[in-house]
């Protein structure tokens, strides 16, 4: 239990003492007009109270990622805590907050735009077509599990609602008229509302698993790893044979890093007041995401009295979205389970409509297209027809490719908030060092799984051990060189 709770403190105390050192470095200006108030035209641009904002940002990028992928991430054992908490503090939560500063610091303008200002437009590109690609898989993605969630509650079986395509023809219905409708007319309206009740229910989770779960992470589950004779063991296989470099990384990104909140920082920069809520709001989101993947990584770890197995056997037999049902109902009673899946089922609706309305931004964006309805019309039927054809795909696969599309872009993000940081000369290691270790993971992963070259998985750790020491080798060349610039 003790566990849990440094866990919880570490993320606190990242965001009280470390967040305000990182904000310093970003050189935010109170006194500027924001895009809100130079570019108010009522559809986008749409002026949000800060605490709003903060709930809209949270449950933007808080769908069943930070759920799902701690769940996962816990056949690992009790050190999916750890990375969720040393990638939350030092790469996602930067990334995040860099994400709004560059937003709207450029207009509230979208990823590929950003990147092509700072280096050129053969990474403009490369940034459009990793966006796109990753906003897709998202929204698919939060189609298909919310209808998979919701058509297998209990209340519904037997039911027309036990149709799974019931559910995936409905949630594209609302997820259409989202995309169109200006931001005010539901999001400012009613996700601050759901954005609190996500809150609710994972201290509910939380106290209800810290009360009652039979297997509790403790101390020594950690130091085991660091005892001579079992050194290894933490960058060993999970008991599936799986290696935790670099798989570990790319299944719990939510909650510890995300490329895909980068894509959400548009929306919110384009409503922000002033700058000085950048912080709050982006950063203060993420370490709240962070909570979350915490929680739910402590329910795989602990809610089973069999143990590993009992976890294994619920994910061979439905996935996650079984765990997390079978969890809200033993923990929560049925009233509380079905309030809990419900809300589940909500957090990833609502993250999978502004991805939709993020992917129409990027593509104005890119191509310069007026805001009228009938240009988001255009836009708008042939992304979600796609996407409906998507949905037939094997979940499985969809995920894995969301996975890596969401490292690759944060791993992008980071580098692009490290050139952001060396043309203001300053302190540029709390984005670089992150985007070198990021850059690690993600060339490990490519380079080992079925989906990129599958090359032996024992290749994994030296080609991400390389890529690092080439990297911060690399980073110090370049900081002394730009350092003699600045003295000469």
């Amino acid at each position: 239990m003790i566990i849990f709770f440094i866990c919880i403190t570490i993320l606190i105390l990242g965001y009280k003492f470390y967040s305000p050192f990182v904000e310093k470095q970003a050189g935010m200006d109170t006194t500027v007009d924001t895009p809100q108030k130079r570019f108010s035209e009522g559809v986008d641009y749409v002026a949000i109270h800060p605490v709003r904002a903060f709930l809209i940002q949270f449950l933007n990028i808080a769908g069943v990622g930070p759920i799902f992928g701690p769940i996962l991430g816990a056949l690992y054992g009790p050190v999916a805590l750890v990375w969720i908490v040393l990638g939350n503090v030092l790469g996602g939560a930067v990334h995040d907050f860099f994400s709004g500063v560059m937003s709207i610091k450029e207009d509230g303008k979208s990823l590929p735009e950003i990147a092509g200002h700072y280096y050129n437009v053969v990474f403009k590109g490369f940034m459009l077509i990793f966006t796109a690609m990753l906003l897709f898989f998202v929204g698919v993605v939060f189609i298909m599990s919310p209808a998979g969630l919701l058509s297998n509650l209990d209340v519904f079986q037997d039911t027309f609602f036990a149709n799974n395509t019931f559910w995936v023809l409905a949630i594209l219905a609302y997820y259409f008229l989202a995309t169109l409708l200006p931001i005010d007319k539901i999001i400012t309206k009613f996700y601050p509302i759901f954005g609190a009740l996500m809150i609710v229910m994972t201290v509910a989770i939380a106290v209800s698993l810290l009360i009652n779960a039979p297997h509790l992470p403790v101390a020594g589950d950690f130091l085991a790893y660091f005892e001579a004779d079992h050194a290894h063991d933490f960058l060993e296989p999970n008991p599936d044979g799986l290696p935790t470099w670099p798989l570990l990384f790319i299944t719990i990104t939510c909650g510890a890093i995300s490329g895909f909140h980068s894509t959400q920082a548009p929306i919110i920069a384009r409503c922000l007041t002033n700058e000085k809520y950048v912080r709050p709001v982006y950063y203060g989101a993420m370490m709240c995401e962070g909570i979350v993947g915490c929680v739910w990584a402590l329910a795989g770890i602990a809610a089973f009295p069999e143990g590993y197995a009992g976890l294994k056997a619920l994910l061979d037999q439905g996935g996650p979205g079984l765990v997390v049902n079978h969890v809200a109902n033993s923990y929560l009673g049925v009233l509380g389970g079905i309030m809990a899946i419900i809300a589940v089922a909500v957090f990833p609706i609502t993250s999978g409509d502004t991805a939709f309305r993020s992917l129409r931004l990027t593509v104005v964006d890119a191509f310069n297209i007026p805001q009228s309805l009938r240009n988001r019309l255009l836009l708008a039927l042939p992304i979600l027809t796609i996407a409906y054809f998507m949905t037939k795909l094997d979940f499985s696969l969809i995920w894995r490719y969301f996975a890596f599309s969401n490292m690759l872009l944060s791993t992008s993000v980071l580098w692009l908030a490290t050139k952001y940081l060396f043309d203001r000369r300053a302190f540029h290691w709390i984005a670089s060092v992150p985007a070198v270790i990021a850059t690690g993971v993600t060339l490990s992963y490519i380079m080992t799984a079925a989906i990129g070259f599958n090359l032996s998985a024992d290749l994994g750790k030296p080609i991400g051990a390389a890529v690092v020491v080439i990297g911060l080798v690399g980073l110090v060349f370049v900081h002394s060189k730009h350092k003699k610039l600045d003295v000469a």
